[in-house]
């Protein structure tokens, strides 16, 4: 190897230690990300941050799946205080025989006033505040959270789980921003990313977290367990 060969190899070395990927220690502790069944307004495509709403019948029948994919696999159930996700959380639990644990930090955005409306409807009211909320973290929906706001308190709620939980196997049953969230964390990527992806209700994301750094997304929007429903 010539020296121009073996500068670039140092340097593409430095380049993996600094900000790739490395092999991780010891045993992972792994979130078993869940949205929620289905409600209405996840029928009608609205907005629902802190709406109260429960599950329809086709989405109590798909915590029923998901708690049949997850038995035998968890050690504690974390949901976000609504209904829907408790509702969802608590097949889980029922089914694995293991606690149900409620952290705030998990809840929906506050959407504000587009709580209840459709993209279409908040488009054609706030036009500019639509594009500004989905081009900076910062910004937020009319009397609501803005991504960065909601990313303090979701992480702090991962931070918390993995401090009393390492090594063990979680149940994180929530909603698409806060899933969102942990996965850009996972990845490394930017808020704008959450723009990229896709999460049905009922769906399932697996994150490996290792205590000296790495993490590992093992799936993404997973609905193998929804057939039938």
């Amino acid at each position: 190897m010539n020296r121009g060969s073996d500068q670039r190899a140092a340097a593409n070395d430095a380049s993996h230690a600094a900000g790739g990927w490395r092999r991780a220690q010891g045993t992972p502790t792994t979130t078993l990300l869940v949205r929620h069944g289905q409600t209405e307004m996840s029928v009608a495509g609205r907005f629902a941050g802190r709406s109260d709403i429960p599950l329809t019948s086709t989405g109590v029948q798909q915590a029923a799946a998901v708690a049949n994919r997850l038995a035998g696999r968890v050690d504690l159930i974390m949901t976000s205080p609504l209904s829907r996700a408790r509702h969802t959380a608590q097949a889980v639990a029922d089914a694995a025989g293991v606690l149900l644990a409620v952290d705030d930090g998990l809840a929906e955005t506050d959407f504000g006033e587009w709580e209840g409306l459709t993209f279409a409807a908040v488009m054609a009211r706030w036009p500019a505040e639509l594009a500004a909320w989905q081009g900076d973290a910062h910004a937020a929906p009319p009397g609501g959270e803005s991504f960065a706001v909601v990313a303090s308190r979701v992480n702090g709620a991962l931070d918390r789980l993995l401090a009393g939980h390492q090594g063990q196997t979680i149940a994180v049953v929530s909603h698409v921003t806060p899933i969102k969230t942990l996965v850009c964390r996972a990845l490394g990527a930017p808020p704008a990313a959450m723009f990229r992806m896709h999460l049905d209700v009922a769906s399932l994301c697996e994150v490996a977290w290792f205590a000296d750094g790495p993490a590992v997304v093992r799936s993404l929007n997973d609905t193998a367990h929804l057939r039938g429903c």
